[in-house]
């Protein structure tokens, strides 16, 4: 402990430069990640213990003020991430799935939120509790799922599943929390003996919020494709989709919008409405720039996991894991099974599906900011729903990659020779 002392003195003393740090940091994660085969698990938990390790819990060098600095470089990642998984989702192979793709996106979404709600009220008998948590259950964190299918170059009708639920069921969850949290600020209203907004104005923010995020993916991907089409080189295709990216990236964050929805209907509209050709070469580009944006996006997501959060997790914080995890997965197999989607879709779709971060982090921030201000009660509400969320990623993190490539493993999805590499 003195030694780590020691060295966090040191570098509150010499201030670094941030791009010394990123440079540092990335090349430092990259080893990391390629250490990580030696025990079979996907690099980006290598790129996290190094963020853990550099971050608040250990040695804090990448403190929160180069974190809050560095926090574009999070924006410009998910934004590529939602275009990857956009430009897998053809309509022609949607429609080859059938409406059993929509089934499993509705019923692991809206399990999660009856599950989740139900255990955290049989717990603490606090409803408005229970219905935040419902509320935040659903939303994922597709990064890591996608950074494994990207690794692995896993292909298959699981993998094409995983992409398909990992970005539509975000932008479900999103329609979930705005009626649930709605009903809870009602119910918090009527207890503190306050007129109560209505609940369906309430929820019109993140209708508007969704809303917008198609509008403005949609005319992105319209411009996008007019100049792409006309380019000819795969590197000036890449520059195009850099500026795409940046432009959406900065206009999510000026209205507060979904960076992952926005980018996804991106991919979406290019993918079902421009030549074989141009896709093809955007798939190649993103193939080879993925994998940097991935170490150091992965790097920082570690350093916001602060270990000392974990304590706070107790007996909430493992109810919400345990009830989570199920409605999640016994959703997405019970989904499958309504679908009628092959039996390795109904098996393995609930293990890639469980990573959480930076959506649920985010919604809970909005619970704590809008609840506060509500009565007692809801600040304690936020308080509790901040801490055990923000623990509770910390384990859905590690454990959302690890089972995400033993499914695709068991569903033969990753080709031998990756396998063995790992």
């Amino acid at each position: 402990m003195q030694i780590i002392s020691s060295v966090q003195q040191f570098f509150l003393l010499h201030q670094l430069s941030p791009l010394l740090i990123v440079g540092a940091a990335t090349g430092i994660g990259f080893y990391a990640g390629k250490s990580m085969k030696w025990i079979k698990l996907p690099s980006i938990i290598g790129f996290m213990i190094v963020g853990v390790l550099t971050g608040p819990s250990l040695l804090n060098i990448l403190h929160e003020d180069i974190q809050a600095g560095l926090g574009f470089i999070t924006d410009i990642a998910l934004s590529f991430v939602a275009l990857s998984i956009g430009i897998e989702l053809s309509f022609k192979d949607l429609k080859r799935q059938g409406k059993g793709i929509i089934i499993v996106i509705l019923a692991e979404s809206f399990l999660a939120f009856i599950v989740t709600a139900g255990a955290v009220f049989l717990l603490t008998k606090d409803i408005a509790l229970a219905l935040v948590f419902g509320a935040i259950a659903p939303a994922s964190a597709p990064a890591g799922t996608v950074a494994v299918i990207q690794e692995y170059k896993a292909k298959g009708s699981l993998t094409k599943a995983l992409y398909a639920v990992v970005g539509f069921d975000d932008g479900l969850g999103i329609i979930i929390f705005g009626f649930a949290s709605a009903i809870a600020k009602s119910l918090l209203g009527i207890e503190a003996g306050m007129a109560s907004q209505s609940w369906y104005m309430l929820i019109l923010e993140p209708l508007k919020e969704i809303g917008l995020s198609l509008a403005i993916g949609g005319v992105l991907a319209v411009v996008f494709s007019l100049l792409a089409s006309r380019v000819k080189q795969a590197r000036d295709v890449f520059i195009l989709i850099f500026a795409a990216m940046l432009i959406s990236a900065g206009l999510c964050s000026m209205l507060h919008l979904s960076v992952i929805l926005t980018n996804m209907v991106v991919g979406i509209v290019v993918v079902n409405t421009q030549s074989h050709t141009l896709v093809q070469k955007i798939h190649h580009e993103l193939s080879e720039f993925l994998p940097l944006l991935f170490i150091m996006f992965f790097t920082l997501a570690g350093a916001n996991l602060h270990a000392a959060a974990l304590p706070a997790l107790g007996l909430l914080g493992i109810v919400y894991i345990a009830a989570r995890s199920f409605g999640l997965m016994s959703g997405a197999a019970l989904g499958s099974i309504a679908g009628h989607l092959e039996p390795k879709i109904r098996k393995y779709l609930g293990m890639g599906i469980l990573s959480q971060a930076g959506v649920a982090i985010g919604l809970s921030l909005v619970v704590k900011n809008d609840f506060s201000s509500i009565s007692t009660h809801g600040a304690e509400i936020g308080a509790t729903v901040i801490t055990t969320i923000t623990a509770s990623c910390i384990f859905f993190e590690i454990i959302g990659p690890v089972l995400t490539k033993i499914g695709l493993e068991k569903a033969g999805e990753i080709a031998v020779q990756h396998t063995k590499k790992a």
